[in-house]
Parts: C-alpha cells; structure tokens; sequence
C-alpha cells in the first residue's frame, strides 16, 4: 500500500470525514480504483508543503489556505484532526460548497496537499409568483432572501418550510410553496443564481364540525361556545368566521380547559386533537378531553395578612367554602390581569401602597373532591414615590403634565392613581394616548421606594378644520383655526412662535362658517387651569352671524334683508369631588343680541325690531371614558344642562293673558301691523328654559371591538304660558348635524340616513329624542392617523309640544361608515345611512333610503 502512494498521484479525499469523523477515505488512482478505511491510530506524521486551492471560486488562493489553518511547514497526521477542522472551518464560513482536500504527492515525510472547492451562489434577483406586491418585503424580510444571500439548500428548506407553516397559520392548509432557481450566466467570476419563489395559499379552509369525544358533563355545544376563535360553519353568523386558523385553535384548546375549570373540573384536561378532511374541501375538528371529577372549595384560609382581617380579604375574595371550585375565577379574585382597576386583593394591596406585596393561592387538601386553600401573603413594605419625572415632551411644559399627575414624591405607591394619571394624560389631547407608558424605576423593596416616570409621545395638538356638505338650504363650508395647546403668555415673544406659541394647555380657536345664505365668525378661548391653582376652567367667545333672506323668486340669498346675531359667553367649569371627581359643575353667562332688517318670515311676525337672549347656563356631568378620546374603550359620559333666562313677565308689569287675546285678535283680523308690534313686545327681552341630556357608554366586547351606545333628549319650555315658547333655541333633527351655526340659538342634531334637519318643523322642535347605538372596530390607532370602522343603528324624532310627544314613534335608520382622526385636521368621515321611515313632510311613502354623510372637523 505504500508503495502504491509513493509511485502513483495519490488523492485522499475528506469529505466523508466531515460527516463521520471516525475515518477518512483514501481514494487511489483512478487507473485502479480502491477504497478502504483508515482508522486515525494508522494516522502517519508529515510536513505540510505547498498547498494549492483548485475550483470555482473568486477567493484568493492565500485567503481560503490562511483561513483553513493549513499553513506550510505544519506538522500533521495524515489520516487525522488537522484535516477534518480545516474542512469545518471552511464550511463554517458558509461561503463554499462540495469542499474536498486531497494528497497530491508525498515525498518523504512532506505531503502536498489541493483544496478542492466551489463558491456557494450569490441571490441575484428574486421573483415572487402568487400573492400581492404589498406582500412581497414582508416575505423578503421574514425570509431573509435580500440580494446577495448565499444559496444553499438549507436556505431553501427552510424557506420553504417557513413559509408553509406560516400560511397554515393563517388558516390555508392546503398552501404549496416551490422554489426554482436558474444559475446566472455571463463574464462575472461570481456565481449568482436567480431564484423565483411560487406561492400557493389556496383558500381558506372552512371548518364544517367540530366533535368532542370524552364529554358527558359539559355538552359538545357548551363546549363549542367557549371557542372565541374557531367556529364551525352557520351561515346566520355575521362576525365570527368560520374559517381555520391554527393559532386561534391553539388558545382555543385552552379555552375548553378553562371551561371545565370554571365548572369545578380543575383536573380536566386535552386528550388528542385531530383535523380530518373532508371531500367538499372542508375540514372537521375531532377534540377527545378526560373531564375529571368536580370539585368544590372547602375551607379558604388567609397567611401572612396583617394589613387587612380575614373578614376583610374574605369579603373581597367573594368565595365561600361549599362553591363550585372555579380555578379561573379564584385567580381573577386575586390579580385580574385583564382589568387595570380591578375589584381583586392585588389591587387593594396596590392601592393601600403595598407594591412589593405577592398574593399566592395554595391548594393544602383535596380530599373527597373538597380542596381546602391557602391564600399565603407576602404584604412587604409599603412602598412611596422617590422621584416623579416626564420624559418624552419636547412641546408642552412640564407644569401642564404635572399638575394632571396623580403621583407625588413621598406619597404613598397607589396603583388606582398610576391609572389615573395615564388616563388623564391621554384625556389632554396633546400626546398620543396609546403610546403613554408608566416606567417603574429603581424598585427599592428593603426602603420601600420607587422612582416612577411616565413616558409620553407628543402629537399635533393644532388643527385645520374643513367642512363641507349641504343644510340649510344650501352648501355649508367651514375653516376653522383650533390651538389646542396654546400659550398665551408667550404671544408677545417672537422666539415662541414655531409656529405659533404653545406648551401651556389653553385652547384658542378661531372659526369662519358661510354659505349663500348667512355668515358666522366666531372666536373662543379656554385657560383650563384658571389660577394654576386648580383645575377650574376659564371660557370665553365671541361671534357674530348674519343671515340673509331666502328669495323665491330667484332662489338666491337677498342680501338687502338679513337678521343679524351678536353674542358673547364667558363660563367657568370646576372639578368636583364628590360623587368622585370625574364630575365636572360648569356655569356660564350669555347674552345674544338679535337685529332683524327687513327680514320678514313665518318664523318671525315682526320684521324690523330687536331680541335680547340674556342667559345663564349650568351643567353636570361626568366622563370617566378610558385613555384615548379618539376611541375610548371602556367608560361612560354622560352630561345634562338647563339654559335659564330670566323670568321678565314676573316683574315686568305687562299682562301676557291680555297681551295673548290680543294677539290672537290680530290673527283674526289678519293686522300684521298689530301683530308684527305685540311681537316685539314678547320677544324684546326672550323667556324660556331649555333642558339637554346625552348620556353615551362604552363597552369592550372583545380586545379591539368596541360598542357605543347613547341617548339624547332636549326640551324647551316657556316659565308663562300666555307669553309662549320662543321662535329661537329650537332643535333641528336629521342629517349629518352640520347646520350647527348659532342662527337663533338653535340647535342642530344629527341623525343619519335622512337629510338635513328634515325631521323638524320648518321652526324647529321644541322636544326631541335620540337614540344610537354604534359598533367600532380600529383599523389603525397610530398617532400619524386613527382609523376606525364603524356600523350604527340609530332613531329619533322631534315634536312640538308635549301632546306629540311619544319616545317609541321615531325615525328609524342603519348603516355604515369610518372615520379617520389626523392631528393637523381633526376627525374625518363617510357615513352611508338608510332611512327605513317615508318623510311624509316630502310626500314619501316608502322608505326614505339611502343618504351620505361627509364630516371634516366633527363627530357624532
């Protein structure tokens, strides 16, 4: 055998080497080929010599013998380890393939050994076949197929196993994904391949039954129930799907357990689950559970409390001994991690400053399916707010987010404060109310100290609101200027304008509505912290309308006779405590002067005269919606208000029954003059009262799936009966709720699917009802833009007296819309509403049908 090698060109090739490295295989001349394994103890001492480097490669000869190790004058065994780590480091690089070293000669004790190799192809371009460009740089990323990328074949099973898992995720249990790639062809030393990737997701499979086998106590349909996620075909269904998604039947799987163990079956458990498919291209799902035994609570006893009695923590836990065992709703007991402010021990730990307390529940007996608990509490110190800072506002200034902070250095650790605070962070409107974050930092548990910081992400805060859309007999437009985060302090100094000054939290805006027939500017300004010293907000605006009379003859505005409307507001609102201080007591004082030039309508009998509205106002209400106001999530708000003026006809020496026989003689004489004079005479000083009500409550019926139901009621009443209710203040239903200039004090109120203000007398009602209910789902909750789906129901109607009213005989409609909030314009949306109800003031008889609704700048 040595002399075989001394005489012939002998080649040892490694490769098997790299796989076994047990032996190496010594592979003879070709001109008589023999193999044999060589265990290393036959392995004999050489000197290296030169080693060359042949094949496909651009890599420098001295580059890959450097990186292999095998430098000349290296003493080695042949067969042996130095070989075998030369090949591995070489294929560790993965940057070759098909990586041999063969003996080229051996003269004496100095071997001459070849590097064998190949570059592994480069990614030149990559096709993607099958689904949507958009979709394409997700593949790439998830992929890691950026050109460039070394090819080998476990780069394509491993995409190829990625992706097919991947869309069986989704749902698409039939996807087939193939991979092609073509070597690249041209003067370039590199090699390249370009590589073309075929999708097929195939449909969604639809899930035909689901079976459950093991299951007497709890039936198949009970059990169905408790799959939030996977539902098996109804076509009566609306929001759940009933195709596969296998993450979703993972939690799923979960959920049946946790079923059972609400239903004092803590032992039960998933036995095998099974997918069968069927021949329509449906699949079954076969789920086997072994159901145990049920249980109940025996006796639950407390460890470690010294803060709270066992009656005290024995009333929150609201378990008794005797209960159903109900393992899910022990833990929600003592930490509810779904809820923030939950009613749990946990939380009334957290609240009474017990940061570092631990709440274990502990099953001590189960004996004759009665298990016995121990709560054990671990209370540690009370833990109190070291540092309290803000990071993350570059805009606001520090006062106006610290004066909304519930948490001060040296107060005692509440967690109901930290959830305060987030809340009322996001109720500003200056930060993105998804992104506020309290940090707990420094967690001290043997001084009991925290150091908390509250993270926040600043957004517009200024808006440009644009409207447009048809009311009042005409097109509607409106621009309006809204600082929501101004400082007026700083108007005069010409470093803060960028653009303009801000950071203090006052709001200023300004506002222009026109269409062909009247014109309104308006400007308002609020200080929210009246004093800096409580929150007791400083309101007050101005405006100015003119509306001109319709001529119609041409159908034009005559511009020669117009009622004219000047009025001013100023109002205070201070937080209360008690109830709780999410209630809020406003007041405000105004007064509306109204001129009538020349303007002669059935509203008014008088055409040339006066009117004086001098007002006070007071409200309550109470908004204790979650987080963002954009789409609040949980909460409710509700607010009711009287607007009074002062009763004149008490002291005002004029006899109004005289005055109303009067007036009703010049009716029947038909003497507009008489008429037009005692008119002036009712409306020189207005009396009425007016009462609003909206209340709107918000439920999160799934994590993103919000309902919002509401109701609304206005009544307006006059103090005299002789004297009468008022032409002004009146309400205006139907529509898109544009129409809200401040004409006449009215009121315009929005009901989609009708047309504007269709579902009111020419003048107005003095009564009216609203009901709606809406279901929200976000698309996008980004700070750039929040974007939600939304479907509503909604009724209601207006009447003129007491003698229509009626709350069921209403105006019925339903439809869809979105809306879109961006911070430098506000909200917009589209509404597409169908009116079920004929208008009978427009001769219909059949439903109304469908209307679009436009908004910019507002929302319903």
């Amino acid at each position: 055998m040595g002399k075989q090698v001394n005489n012939l060109a002998n080649i040892l090739s490694l490769t098997t080497f790299l796989k076994h490295c047990s032996a190496v295989l010594l592979l003879v001349s070709s001109m008589s080929i023999q193999a044999q394994e060589l265990p290393y103890s036959n392995g004999k001492k050489y000197i290296l010599g030169e080693v060359s480097v042949s094949g496909n490669t651009s890599f420098s000869e001295q580059t890959i013998v450097t990186y292999s190790g095998l430098s000349k004058g290296k003493e080695m065994s042949i067969p042996g380890e130095d070989i075998g780590d030369a090949i591995k480091k070489l294929w560790n690089s993965k940057l070759f393939s098909d990586i041999e070293i063969y003996i080229t000669k051996i003269e004496g004790n100095v071997a001459y050994l070849e590097i064998r190799l190949s570059d592994l192809p480069q990614l030149y371009e990559l096709k993607i076949n099958g689904v949507k460009k958009g979709k394409h740089e997700g593949i790439i990323k998830d992929t890691k197929l950026n050109k460039g990328v070394k090819v080998t074949e476990n780069l394509l099973t491993t995409t190829k196993n990625f992706l097919n898992k991947k869309y069986k995720k989704e749902g698409f249990l039939n996807s087939k994904v193939h991979i092609n790639t073509i070597e690249v062809k041209d003067s370039t030393p590199t090699a390249r391949v370009n590589m073309v990737l075929n999708i097929d997701k195939g449909e969604k499979v639809k899930i035909k039954d689901i079976v459950f086998n093991g299951n007497e106590v709890l039936s198949d349909k009970y059990l169905r129930k408790s799959m939030k996620g996977t539902k098996k075909i109804n076509r009566l269904r609306i929001l759940k799907r009933s195709k596969f998604i296998d993450s979703s039947y993972q939690a799923d799987l979960g959920h049946i357990v946790e079923k059972y163990k609400e239903n004092g079956y803590r032992d039960a458990r998933i036995l095998s689950d099974s997918i069968i498919y069927n021949d329509d291209k449906t699949i079954s799902l076969k789920i086997g559970v072994s159901e145990g035994t049920q249980y109940s609570f025996g006796d639950i006893s407390f460890i470690g409390n010294t803060v709270y009695t066992n009656e005290q923590l024995t009333r929150m836990l609201r378990i008794r001994k005797g209960d159903t065992y109900n393992g899910v709703l022990l833990q929600k007991r003592i930490a509810d991690n779904t809820k923030p402010d939950a009613d749990d021990i946990t939380n009334l730990y957290q609240n009474s400053g017990y940061l570092f307390s631990s709440i274990n529940p502990v099953e001590v007996n189960a004996t004759n399916n009665v298990i016995d608990m121990e709560i054990r509490i671990s209370e540690g110190k009370p833990a109190y707010f070291n540092n309290v800072s803000i990071v993350g506002n570059d805009k606001t200034n520090d006062h106006v987010i610290y004066r909304e902070i519930r948490t001060r250095p040296g107060q005692l650790y509440s967690k109901a404060n930290v959830v305060r605070t987030v809340r009322e962070l996001g109720q500003l409107g200056f930060f993105d109310a998804q992104e506020i974050s309290p940090n707990f930092n420094n967690p001290n548990p043997n001084e009991g100290t925290i150091d908390m910081e509250y993270s926040v992400k600043e957004t517009g805060s200024s808006q440009i609101e644009l409207q447009g859309g048809y009311g009042g007999g005409g097109f509607i437009g409106t621009l309006g200027l809204s600082f929501n985060n101004f400082s007026i302090k700083d108007i005069f100094k010409k470093d803060a304008y960028k653009p303009i000054p801000m950071g203090d939290g006052q709001k200023l805006a300004l506002r222009l509505q026109a269409s062909r027939f009247y014109q309104t500017y308006s400007f308002s300004f609020s200080e929210p912290w009246l004093g800096g010293k409580r929150p007791v907000q400083f309101s007050t605006s101005i405006s100015h309308t003119k509306q001109f009379l319709y001529d119609y003859t041409t159908g034009n505005a005559d511009k020669s006779k117009s009622f004219n409307i000047t009025g001013i507001t100023f109002g205070l609102a201070k937080r209360l405590q008690v109830p709780d201080d999410f209630f809020v007591l406003s007041q405000a004082i105004s007064y509306q002067r109204y001129d009538l030039n020349n303007y002669n309508t059935g509203l008014f009998t008088f055409g040339d005269g006066y009117a004086n509205n001098l007002s006070y106002t007071v409200g309550l209400s109470r908004d204790n919606t979650n987080i963002d106001p954009i789409y609040p999530t949980g909460g409710s708000k509700f607010g009711v208000t009287a607007k009074l003026s002062i009763p004149y006809s008490l002291f005002d020496g004029v006899d109004y029954s005289q005055l109303k026989e009067d007036r009703e003689q010049a009716v029947t004489d038909q003497d507009a003059t008489e008429l037009a004079k005692i008119d002036q005479e009712r409306y020189k000083w207005l009396e009425f009262y007016k009462v609003n009500f909206k209340g709107e409550w918000y439920t999160q019926i799934t994590k993103d799936l919000v309902l919002r139901p509401s109701t609304e009621f206005g009544f307006l009443g006059a103090y005299n009966n002789d004297r009468g209710v008022i032409p002004f203040e009146r309400f205006y239903l139907g529509g898109d709720g544009l129409g809200t200039y401040s004409l006449d004090g009215r009121e315009a109120i929005a009901l989609r699917g009708y047309p504007n203000q269709s579902l009111s007398d020419n003048d107005g009602g003095t009564i009216y009802n609203k009901f709606s209910l809406e279901l929200r789902y976000p698309i996008t909750l980004k700070a750039s833009a929040k974007i939600y789906a939304l479907g509503f129901l909604e009724g209601g109607a207006s009447y003129n007296n007491f003698r229509d009213y009626n709350p069921f005989e209403i105006k019925r409609s339903a439809g869809l819309g979105i809306r879109i909030f961006m911070p430098a314009f506000g909200l917009l949306g589209i509404d597409f509403g169908h009116g079920f109800d004929p208008l009978e003031s427009l001769g219909e008889t059949k439903a109304h049908g469908w209307e679009t609704h436009f908004i910019i700048g507002q929302q319903f």
